[in-house]
């Protein structure tokens, strides 16, 4: 989402220096011409980048970059890059635009393009559509209704009724489980003649409907809107340096290195008197504990400087916990610019186990991993019951983390030159070293039979399960509509993101994560910090009309689990459907 050319004071291109060398202002359509050529172009503070050469050594990954090619990226990166990273990419720039831009749909999420047109033919007039059919076609009807309001935004069933756990500044409570569950009798009788044919047809109703819904309780998206909330969200974030917000609290991290040590301290203890269950649950407490600042240092929210912060992390995650922080970068990164997308964002997609939309139901498949994702009979199966089984399954998370993390590392699929290259020999380091104080020293020397080993580690692990909690509970229950590439950065991050309320001596058990909606806004901002913040972004929800989702811990739980069975019931709907086809099929076949 870009704004009109901002002056060098709000980050657009300075004013030109004697012996500097000059940048050609390009068109729109020349842009379009090298990026059908498969060139990796985005623009950033009005500045052409041509990021080819640079791709292939991102520490956050080649996708996450790819994901931003023919947009205006400039909250994205300016929200997860320092100011040495940026300075870095000022060496890709090719030429610069003048006026808004105006972003295509990346080719990676199934844009298309014009190439050159040879010398001698005719240009055509007309312009590939950036978005897909099926969006236009969902959009249109509720799109002209939300812009013919622009000035005020239409009452939400979600956000604005009453009695709920859904709290905006100046709102009372509204119930989402009721509003879903209207919504979905529309849905079925919108449906219902259409589903004996084709059991698709349902899915396809449900995706309009609830992009129709977005689209009515959150602000339009023409460009005059979106460009005035990306104003204010730049200008918020101009507030939050000059409060000192993004200043690291390093008296706060030695209060979390003084738990941590006692977590493992208690541990040891325990375990010597061999009292192995509650061994077991301290060390589960420190594991828990460590993937916080882990986080925080993946964002580069301690030291702010990206070589400093890696290490700390990889020494944490890696060395201390057994995971890759270079496997959760890649993931991490692509999550904050696609958040909630279910083509898109890993960090939703848990086929065959979950599906927190009902377009897994159509067997997506996934830009991350490069492969569908499978509506297969293991999934039919675990979908239907995934409300019931939900916790169930998030006790083993940690197990799958640790598989996920040497895949990535064996495989090489970190970047193999540049400035991160060295981090992946560092990392496999740390997971050998874990291994063998964990695996060898702790559970094979010190505990002596092979059950209480087995018990050891599953309890040690089972543990650590609030945190996948608190991860999965800040979106499964949110928005995962598409509303194509006018939204703006801002307004998607508050739309996908919920916030957890806690007192704030509960602070130290969800770690930051309790603030994942402000997290989105501003990832770089130390998590000591984010409380501070909350005040200031409710101000500026208030002021752009975007309604602020905030759920207390149960509440929010509940939500989870609301939407979780709400797509088990569709995929109900979707057997059925197929089941009365298939029917029709063979009785007609027969006949």
């Amino acid at each position: 989402m870009a704004i009109s050319a901002p002056s060098a004071a709000e980050g657009g291109p300075p004013p030109r220096r004697a012996g500097e060398r000059t940048y050609p202002v390009m068109t729109r359509r020349e842009i379009e011409a090298l990026i059908a050529e498969g060139r990796t172009i985005f623009i950033l503070d009005q500045w052409v980048i041509k990021a080819d050469a640079w791709r292939r050594y991102h520490p956050g990954g080649d996708k996450a970059i790819m994901h931003m090619v023919g947009r205006d990226a400039t909250d994205e990166v300016n929200g997860l890059h320092s100011p040495e990273a940026k300075r870095i990419m000022e060496r890709y720039r090719i030429g610069r635009i003048e006026g808004r831009w105006k972003n295509f749909l990346p080719p990676i999420q199934g844009g298309r393009f014009r190439p050159r047109v040879p010398e001698g033919e005719e240009e055509r007039e007309e312009e590939f559509d950036p978005s897909s059919a099926l969006q236009q076609e969902s959009q249109k009807g509720a799109a002209e209704e939300a812009s013919s309001s622009s000035s005020s935004r239409s009452p939400s069933p979600i956000f604005d009724a009453a009695d709920s756990g859904l709290r905006s500044r100046g709102k009372p409570r509204v119930s989402r489980s009721a509003s879903v569950t209207s919504l979905s009798s529309v849905d079925d009788a919108a449906a219902a003649a259409a589903a004996p044919k084709d059991g698709m047809a349902h899915l396809d109703v449900l995706t309009r409907q609830e992009i129709k819904l977005d689209l009515a309780k959150y602000p339009p998206l023409d460009p005059a809107t979106q460009d005035a909330i990306v104003e204010k969200y730049r200008r918020l974030n101009q507030r939050i340096i000059d409060e000192g917000l993004y200043n690291c609290n390093y008296t706060a991290y030695a209060i979390e290195a003084s738990r941590y040590a006692l977590f493992f301290a208690l541990m040891l203890l325990f375990l010597r008197w061999q009292w192995y269950v509650v061994s077991a649950i301290f060390l589960g407490c420190f594991w828990h504990q460590l993937v916080f600042t882990a986080h925080d240092a993946g964002h580069m929210g301690i030291t702010h400087n990206f070589q400093v912060d890696t290490v700390i992390g990889i020494i944490i995650a890696d060395f201390l916990g057994g995971l890759s922080l270079g496997w959760w970068k890649h993931n991490h990164n692509v999550h904050h610019i696609v958040t909630n997308s279910p083509e898109h964002d890993p960090d939703i997609e848990h086929m065959p186990f979950f599906a927190i939309s009902h377009r897994f139901l159509g067997s997506l498949r996934s830009t991350y991993y490069e492969r569908v994702m499978a509506y297969d009979a293991a999934a039919k199966f675990f979908i239907r019951l995934q409300h019931h089984l939900y916790y169930v399954i998030l006790l083993f998370g940690r197990f799958n983390l640790y598989r996920l993390s040497w895949v990535f590392l064996l495989t090489g699929q970190g970047p193999k030159r540049g400035i991160a290259a060295w981090h992946r020999w560092l990392e496999i380091a740390g997971n050998l070293f874990f291994w063998t104080w964990f695996g060898y020293g702790l559970v094979y020397r010190c505990i002596p039979t092979n059950w209480d080993r087995f018990v050891f580690v599953l309890v040690s692990h089972f543990v650590t399960t609030p945190v996948h909690v608190q991860i999965t509970l800040s979106h499964f229950a949110m928005s995962t509509a598409d509303l194509g590439v006018n939204e703006s950065f801002p307004q998607k991050m508050l739309r996908t993101t919920m916030d957890v309320d806690c007192p704030e001596w509960l602070d130290f058990f969800h770690g930051g994560l309790q603030f994942q909606a402000i997290h989105h806004l501003f990832p770089r901002i130390p998590r000591h910090n984010l409380r501070k913040t909350q005040r200031l972004v409710q101000e500026f929800c208030d002021e752009v009309g975007i309604p602020y989702a905030l759920y207390g811990f149960v509440d929010g739980n509940k939500q989870v689990i609301g939407r979780l069975a709400d797509v088990a019931r569709q995929a109900a709907i979707l057997a059925k459907c197929q089941s009365v086809l298939a029917k029709g099929e063979a009785g007609h076949h027969h006949h």
